[in-house]
Parts: C-alpha cells; sequence; structure tokens
C-alpha cells in the first residue's frame, strides 16, 4: 500500500474516531443536562458519564456552554453532519412547493420531529438562561436564528402572494417564529400530554388559517 493511501487511511480513522469521542461526550452531557440541570452538571461528570478524560472533553468539545450549544444543534438537526438545517433535500422538498398549504404542513412536521428531540434540552437552556449570562447570550442567539428561520419561510410565501390581506408581513414572521419555539411543543406534548400527531395536525391547521389568504 503507498504511503500516501496509509496516511489517508490513517487520517480517514482517526477522524472517525474523534467524531465517536464527540457524540459519546455530547450524548452524556445531554443526559446530565436534562436530567440534572445545566447548573449541576460539571465537566468532571461529562467525563465520567463519557468514560474520557476531563482535558479530552476539553479538546473535543470544549467547556460547558459549548457542550449544551453543540447538543442543541444536533438534537435540532437530528445527526452530527456539518449541513445547514434549510440546506436539507428533506427540508428543501417543502420548502420549494407550489402550494402554500404544503409548505405549512412540511414546516409543522418539521417542527414536530425537532420538538420531539429537543424539547427537554430547550427546558434546559431556559432555566439556565435565568442564572448564567452566557447561557442567556446562546438562548438570545437562538432566537435571532429562529426569527432568520422564520424569514425563510414567510418570504417565500409573500412572493407567492399567499398571505392574507389582514397580516403584515412583520406578523407573519412572528408568527412562525413562535411556531419554531421548542416550548410550544414541550408545553403540549409534554405538560398537556398531546400526541406529536395531534401538535403537529393543530400547528398545521392553526398556521394555515393564521397566514393564509
Amino acid at each position: 500500500m503507498p504511503d500516501s493511501v496509509k496516511r489517508d487511511y490513517r487520517s480517514e480513522l482517526r477522524a472517525a474516531q474523534a467524531q465517536e469521542t464527540r457524540r459519546s461526550i455530547v450524548a452524556a452531557a445531554t443526559r446530565l443536562f436534562v436530567g440534572g440541570g445545566y447548573g449541576a452538571t460539571t465537566i468532571d461528570a461529562v467525563a465520567e458519564a463519557a468514560g474520557v478524560s476531563r482535558k479530552t472533553v476539553f479538546t473535543a468539545v470544549g467547556g460547558k456552554l459549548d457542550l449544551l450549544k453543540l447538543a442543541l444543534d444536533w438534537a435540532v438537526a437530528g445527526d452530527d453532519q456539518a449541513v445547514a438545517l434549510s440546506d436539507r433535500a428533506a427540508i428543501r422538498r417543502w420548502m420549494d412547493q407550489a402550494d402554500p398549504r404544503q409548505v405549512l404542513d412540511g414546516l409543522a412536521s418539521m417542527l414536530a420531529e425537532i420538538g420531539a428531540r429537543v424539547g427537554a434540552l430547550y427546558g434546559a437552556l431556559e432555566v439556565a438562561a435565568g442564572i448564567d449570562p452566557a447561557a442567556r447570550e446562546l438562548a438570545e442567539e437562538l432566537q435571532r436564528r429562529r426569527l432568520d428561520d422564520a424569514r425563510k419561510v414567510v418570504g417565500p410565501l409573500r412572493d407567492m402572494k399567499a398571505l392574507a390581506t389582514d397580516i403584515t408581513y412583520q406578523e407573519a414572521v412572528d408568527l412562525v417564529w413562535l411556531a419554531m419555539d421548542p416550548a410550544l411543543f414541550d408545553r403540549l406534548v409534554r405538560v398537556r400530554r398531546w400526541s406529536t400527531s395531534r401538535f403537529k395536525e393543530w400547528l398545521a391547521s392553526t398556521l394555515c388559517r393564521q397566514l393564509l389568504g
């Protein structure tokens, strides 16, 4: 085997091992954040739960806030692939629909799936934001990101002239931004015991009633 091929193989193997270590660390941090809260979770506890050293946690991911941010990013995406949510084929399929109702139905399905993955973890962030300035900054960053995502949904609906005449573009953006809040799924599904399918159906019909002409 040529040396260049051996080097490439070893490099790929090391990268795969490093990513597997990151996955173990993030999974351990997620369990601790959800089970005990952000404040009670320590790097030492994450390292012990993941079966790695404290130094490895910092090297592979970073500090506690980095762990929470990465855990949230992976929970939203559903995997650890470095592909923006809006660029994924499954998302593009419903975002590119010509029927605005199918766009909103696809959005509701996606939000139900994300809510099921991220709800408890987002709750940990909400609590942390009340006591930790860095966590508060992360929560505000995620709010801004959600607002940008809401504009990406509403913009095409406006271009289709699908929005109801009694709602402004900004109001439509605000409603989609609210629908994207994981707390909405958490309150209705976890607290009020709605099924995920019931939540999806309700959200799709509500968005269609509120937004479309």
